[in-house]
């Protein structure tokens, strides 16, 4: 399969707050964002739009909606994985505020992004790299492993910064590529698989339980999305996680499961278990979920 390449800059002050798998990209000829399959990508003023890292979702470092809060998870390797995405694509510096703005050295640094097309948010969704490009911006090109591994989606994926997050739409081998590079980091405990507690189970106690620095559960940041949106809902400091499995079938998240994907589920609850003591764990790994395209 091909993807669209375009070639601009990465520039982080000024837009949307970056985390691990989603940076602002400036493309040098902004009218290639209307190339872009499915013609949502809506930049700003100054072409910047932001681009949905294919493949991996890195722990959430600002999460919520108001009226909603907002909430991360441990933040130590959520902001190992979003300095490690700046610093592959050439950031030199790294300068975070309290409410997750950031300021970098240099101001911006050229890349290329390589896309099939945008999310239901608007976002690009691409493969990152930084330098030259390998075709000229505009055109569309195939993605060999080679170009694959200069990517940054591989590099934490490689690095256990990031856990595998596959949809419908992206090719099989690169898949298969992309889990062999998350494997590999799993088998040597790097990064979120030294802690990860999404298949294992981790007590629900709180917001606390999967919000906290030093004592809050790493766990797949799709599982946190949802399990934050339901503690939200109930607005009970100390919940219950009954209802969890109920409120995971009514957000209908549709996939397939590997290796057998004829079977389309919808709601995560077919995957999720929830024990009488509040222990909440993952029955099948992220690397074996293909979610269907919004």
């Amino acid at each position: 399969m091909s993807m669209l390449l375009i070639r601009g800059r990465f520039k982080v002050e000024g837009g949307p707050k970056p985390d691990g798998d989603t940076l602002p990209f400036i493309p040098d000829d902004v009218a290639d964002w209307k190339l872009v399959p499915g013609g949502q990508v809506v930049p700003g003023a100054d072409g910047r739009a932001s681009i949905r890292l294919e493949g991996i979702d890195a722990l959430e470092t600002h999460y919520g909606q108001e009226p909603a809060p907002v909430d991360h998870q441990p933040r130590p390797l959520a902001h190992e994985a979003a300095d490690e995405l700046l610093k592959t694509l050439g950031f030199g510096t790294v300068l975070r505020d309290d409410d997750e703005t950031l300021a970098t050295v240099p101001d911006s640094v050229p890349g290329w992004i390589l896309t099939r097309g945008a999310d239901a948010y608007g976002r690009c969704v691409a493969f990152v790299g930084r330098g030259t490009p390998p075709v000229y911006s505009g055109y569309w090109t195939g993605v060999s492993e080679r170009l694959l591994e200069r990517t940054a989606n591989h590099r934490l994926l490689e690095r256990g910064l990031a856990y595998p997050a596959f949809y419908s739409g992206l090719p099989v081998y690169l898949r298969e590529l992309l889990t062999e590079a998350a494997e590999k980091a799993r088998a040597s405990a790097a990064g979120v698989w030294a802690v990860d507690r999404t298949l294992q189970g981790f007590p629900v106690t709180g917001k606390k339980s999967i919000t906290h620095d030093r004592e809050g559960a790493v766990i797949l940041p799709k599982l946190f999305r949802r399990l934050k949106d339901y503690l939200d809902f109930t607005g009970d400091p100390t919940p219950s996680a009954d209802c969890f499995r109920a409120f995971l079938a009514g957000a209908a998240d549709e996939y397939r499961l590997l290796p057998d994907t004829k079977r389309l589920y919808r709601g995560l609850h077919h995957i999720v278990e929830v024990t009488p003591d509040n222990i909440v764990r993952m029955t099948r790994s992220c690397r074996e979920i293909v979610f269907t395209e919004k």
